[in-house]
């Protein structure tokens, strides 16, 4: 039979040469690490995410030298307040669990990244993201808040503020704050596209910080928008962020491909609470291969543009790289990112 057609399967043929064309490559480098912190001493499991806890500042400490033995060098910190007040008073108070921790993980390794989420919900009785009226979430009144809470994290140490809130202005907000204090070269990754999703659920319970009424859909995004996802990126950099975040990741790694596509500054994938329990779920089963779901998904998030991975699975994920025992299945193993993504606009904001 004389037929003439392309060979692809040559390329897959030895598992050298499969990983010398590998086009994507994960580096324990591309993680950050979620930590939730809380006044009480010990560890408490979170039920509905296997392996996660709340620490209290000794393990917390603790943990900070196992991540650093990992190679794990970046964390995202969030902490559950001793007391919730209508104004998120912990937030952006001195001695707040959250600016607490900051001084401790720098204490126990001052290389480390320390990255904290800005936002209110944890710390107010409606658990909201912003400061209620009534039955309304009012924006411009959280904004001094907020920068307030980003600006208590600078002084106790913060490395990077990620505000997550969804209020609108609060990127110009911050920056303005932190400039005015002297926190000039501290950066902002802005929880810039974030989604009113179904997947956070688990999240909600490790951060105690479920609303009390209606949901978040007035101010996170509607799961079925992808253009406006690209004009919240663009607001938030004009205002003064240096670096964009997609959550959740799994469901939208389409939006993380157009935001990598349109801008050239740094995208994160958040790899969300309910991702995470899916996958624990169905492997304690027996259902599925844990190792090899888990980095076939992140390796999914980097190819389609990120270049930060939040992830619950930063632990495991580093311990599989190191290992280097990955199912080759996956055409997984050490990694970076080998391609560079084509811009096809350069975003500018004026220079402060």
């Amino acid at each position: 039979m004389n037929v003439s057609f392309d060979r692809h399967r040559r390329l897959r043929s030895h598992p050298a040469l499969r990983e010398m064309v590998r086009e994507t490559r994960l580096h324990v480098a591309d993680f950050m690490y979620p930590m939730f912190v809380m006044h009480e001493a010990g560890r408490a499991p979170v039920l509905s995410m296997p392996g996660v806890e709340h620490l209290g500042l000794d393990e917390f400490r603790r943990e900070i030298h196992a991540l650093s033995e990992l190679g794990i060098h970046s964390i995202l910190l969030f902490g559950l307040p001793a007391v919730k007040d209508d104004l998120s008073s912990e937030a952006y108070a001195q001695d707040g669990i959250v600016q607490r921790a900051i001084r401790a993980a720098k204490e126990e390794n001052p290389r480390l990244l320390v990255a904290t989420d800005v936002c209110l919900c944890a710390y107010n009785p409606a658990g909201h993201c912003g400061i209620v009226h009534g039955d309304r979430i009012v924006n411009d009144v959280s904004l001094e808040l907020l920068a307030n809470t980003a600006l208590s994290h600078a002084r106790a140490g913060a490395d990077l503020v990620a505000p997550s809130d969804m209020m609108d202005g609060r990127i110009a907000a911050i920056r303005t704050t932190l400039d005015t204090n002297g926190y000039v070269e501290t950066p902002i990754l802005s929880y810039s596209v974030k989604y009113a999703s179904a997947f956070y659920g688990p999240f909600r319970e490790a951060a105690h910080s479920a609303p009390s009424f209606g949901d978040r859909k007035t101010y996170q995004m509607d799961p079925a928008n992808a253009r406006e996802a690209l004009l919240e990126a663009a607001s938030d950099l004009d205002e003064g962020a240096d670096m964009l975040m997609v959550k959740p990741a799994l469901a939208y790694m389409d939006v993380i491909r157009a935001l990598r596509e349109e801008f050239a500054v740094p995208i994160a994938a958040y790899n969300v609470s309910g991702e995470y329990a899916m996958v624990k779920a169905a492997a304690q089963q027996g259902w599925i291969d844990e190792r090899a779901v888990v980095m076939e998904m992140l390796t999914g998030m980097k190819r389609a543009g990120a270049d930060i991975l939040i992830t619950y699975f930063a632990k495991d994920a580093a311990r599989y790289i190191k290992e280097q025992d990955v199912p080759d299945s996956c055409g997984i193993g050490r990694w970076r990112n080998g391609s560079k993504a084509t811009n096809r606009r350069k975003h500018h904001r004026p220079m402060s």
